[in-house]
Parts: structure tokens; sequence; C-alpha cells
């Protein structure tokens, strides 16, 4: 094996970057590979989701992701690892990679489960989400080639591979909302799962007309909207001042409390009120809920349970962001993991644009253009914004109908001012697409 002939063979299976590692003696099978000091490792490699572990008495706290992992051997064969996992251990923070030996046909175990320092370590994605590995000693032509070349660029740990030309996907945007903005007032549109146009008159068709101008069609998959690109659009008054505006980051829905366990009807009726303006046959549940402050309408507390707000670490692996009534009892409540795994899947690159709305017998939207774009995030920022007050809990639930058919609509929406975005990314700019050439 050579370096160009890895190349090739990643080339083939779709991969764009490949990212090294020079493995230390405890990167080995029973230690584990250490692969960063940042939750942040999470937007690079995809994973099948998150689950906490809760510890025994002398074990650590840890979250544990499932990955779909295959060796590649020198024919450009790939033997599939069906126990690889990524290990986060958030007190440090650190992700350990392990279980890659396990049940694996053709696994490189001579390499990986002995402590020989400088062995190489090569990781890439395939365009189908399956992460592929490949390893070598030091003493081989690859490691020889590779470690004679000092143009490679570095992120944390790894070194990195470009195998193509890789395109300037901030630059395509950039433009394709230079132009959108030039367009001015857009009839409000959508487009369905075929790339259809459909008229709009949903609340969020701001968002969605903007999505049908970029050519983003619905589709089930948690993953970003545009090249790589999360888009976000917020509607503001003013489009000289936008630092001001409010912004929903992500919308989950609990996966614990009274909310789970005795169902969306028996909540608002427990937890709700009458609509204040007075719509008959009708009960709310809303407000801006913030960290350790008592809500005056509901009386119930937002607590982050399992975070160290003087550290800004995770210190449960079972910690949760949960709502809590005056007598203590759990009402809703979002687990780290699942939080954790929503937000690193979709919020690695976001783009923010801010729109106006023109009222009428066909609504109307135009975009502004200073756009804010976030790159680089980590969970952890997240919470320590939520302890801050920034980020908040701010739910739009309702219960329609209720003597007749009773109907529930409900939308749990985490939300942040944008003057707080570069808070929860490593790198943040606002750009003006009228600018770009």
């Amino acid at each position: 094996m050579n370096l160009g002939k890895l190349k090739s063979l990643f080339i083939d299976n779709g991969c764009q970057t490949v990212y090294v590692k020079k493995l230390a003696p405890n990167d080995n099978s029973k230690n584990q590979v250490y692969l960063g000091g940042s939750f942040e490792l999470l937007n690079i490699f995809p994973n099948k989701g998150i689950v906490a572990e809760s510890p025994g008495l002398w074990e650590r706290e840890r979250f544990k992701a499932s990955i779909n992992f295959a060796w590649l051997d020198d024919e450009g064969k790939l033997f599939p690892a069906p126990q690889s996992q990524l290990i986060l251990y958030p007190k440090y923070p650190e992700v350990r990679f392990s279980g890659f030996l396990n049940k694996c046909e053709k696994a490189p175990s001579e390499l990986m489960t002995q402590r020989l320092v400088d062995r190489l370590l090569f990781l890439s994605v395939s365009s189908n989400y399956q992460i592929i590995g490949f390893v070598t000693s030091p003493e081989s032509e690859l490691a020889n080639e590779f470690n004679k070349e000092s143009s490679f660029r570095e992120t944390g740990v790894f070194k990195v591979i470009e195998l193509i030309s890789k395109l300037n996907t901030r630059l395509v945007l950039l433009r394709e909302l230079k132009r959108i903005h030039e367009l001015g007032w857009i009839n409000s549109k959508r487009l369905d799962s075929l790339g259809n146009i459909l008229p709009c008159d949903a609340p969020q068709c701001g968002g969605y007309t903007l999505e049908a101008e970029l050519g983003i069609t619905p589709n089930g998959f948690s993953k970003p909207d545009f090249m790589g690109w999360e888009i976000k659009q917020f509607g503001v008054n003013n489009f000289k001042r936008v630092g001001s505006a409010t912004i929903t980051l992500m919308t989950p829905e609990p996966t614990g409390g009274f909310y789970v366990s005795e169902g969306k009807q028996a909540f608002i009726k427990k937890y709700g009120y009458k609509d204040k303006t007075g719509r008959e046959d009708r009960m709310n549940f809303g407000g801006i809920y913030k960290v350790n402050k008592i809500h005056p309408s509901t009386n119930l507390i937002l607590n982050l349970i399992g975070f160290d707000e003087s550290t800004g670490k995770i210190k449960a692996a079972d910690g949760k962001i949960a709502l809590i009534d005056s007598l203590g009892n759990e009402v809703a409540s979002w687990s780290f993991s699942s939080m954790l795994e929503h937000w690193t899947r979709k919020h690695n690159q976001t783009c923010y644009i801010p729109s106006q709305l023109q009222k009428g017998v066909i609504k109307r939207y135009q975009y502004g253009n200073q756009v804010i774009l976030g790159i680089g995030t980590d969970f952890q920022l997240f919470l320590r914004e939520m302890c801050a007050g920034n980020v908040y809990y701010d739910p739009g639930i309702k219960l329609e109908n209720i003597s007749t058919k009773p109907e529930v609509k409900a939308r749990s929406q985490f939300r942040v001012k944008s003057m707080y975005l570069p808070n929860l990314y490593k790198l943040n700019e606002t750009t003006d697409v009228t600018l770009v050439v």
C-alpha cells in the first residue's frame, strides 16, 4: 500500500476527506483510541444514535454512539466491524474509539492490539455515511511517504488529506443568498418531496420559501439542508438590526416526564391555562422558561440536571433539561443524549438569514443582505448559554376543541436572541452578501 493507492480506494467509496492520526502506545483495542478533546468530533463522524450509560462505582460517566464502521484492506475490500462505537467522556471532555476489532472478519488485530508508537490510523466517511478505516505500521512505505509530506492541514489530533478539489460551499451559499436577496419580494411557496412548487400559507412559510429558492426539498433525514450547511431563516422588522432577533435553534419533543408518561392532553390540562385572548374551548402552554427561574403563569422552573455551571461541563451522562413543578415532579424533560445527538447532527455549519413578511391576499417574503454564519460547535456550549439565560425554552402548545373533539398542536422550541449566536460557535461571522462576487 502506498499513499496514492490508498487515496484512490477512499475515493472509490465516495470519500472526500481523510483524517489521519499518529497513534500513541495507549491507542489500542484494550485502552481505546483517543480521537479528541471535544464533542465537536461528532460533527465529522456520523453515528447511529447517542445513549447515556449509567456508570458503576468505579466507572466514568459516558455517552456511547454506535457507528457504521468498516476496515479497508489492501485490495480495497471492506470488512464491517459491527460493534464499533465512539465513547464520549463528558467530564474531560474526550472522545475515544472502541469495539473496532470485535466480530470483524478481517480486522488489523496485529497492529491494533499492541502498544506500538507512530502507527497511522486513516479515517474517512463514505458517500453512504459509513466510516472507513485503514491502519499501517510506522515502518511501512505508506507511513514513510505520509511522514515526508508537510502540507497537510490539521484539525484537533488529525492531519487532513483532501481527496478532491474541495468546493467552496460557503461561497456557493453566499452567492445563492445574494441572488435571492436581489429578487426582492417573493411569493410565499414551498416544495413537495418531488420538487414541485406549491403555495404556502403557514406561519413557517418564511423558511419554506427560502428553502424552495435554494432547491431544498423536504425529507425525513436529520441532515444539513444545503451543501453541508443548515439553513435557518428568522423574521425581523428592520434588516439593519438583525442582532436583536429571536431565533429558534431546534424543536425537539420531550423524552421524559409527565408530558411523555401521561400524554400531551393530560399535560396541558394539568399544567396549561385558559387561552388569554378569550378563545373558548382552548388551553395553552407557553411562555419563556429560563434556567433556575420560576415562570409566573405556570409556577414551573427549568433546571439543568447533571451539568456543572462552574466548569461548563456535563457531570452526569444521564443528565437532562427538566421542567419541574412546585412539588418537585418532573413535568417534561429532554435527555442530554437526545439533545446532544440533535445538536451535533445539524449545527456544525449553520447560516442564519433574516426575512421580512408582507401580508396580503398572497404572503410575500424578502431576505436581507446581512447573514450570520456559525461554524464549529459543541453541545456543552449550548448548555452554557442555557445557564446564562441566553438560550431558553419557548413552547407553543395548545389544546383546542376540548369539549367536542380535542386536538393538540405541540411545538417545543429552544430559542436564542441573535446577539448571542457567537457564543454557540467556535467561528462566527456576519457577512453582507451584496459584497460577494
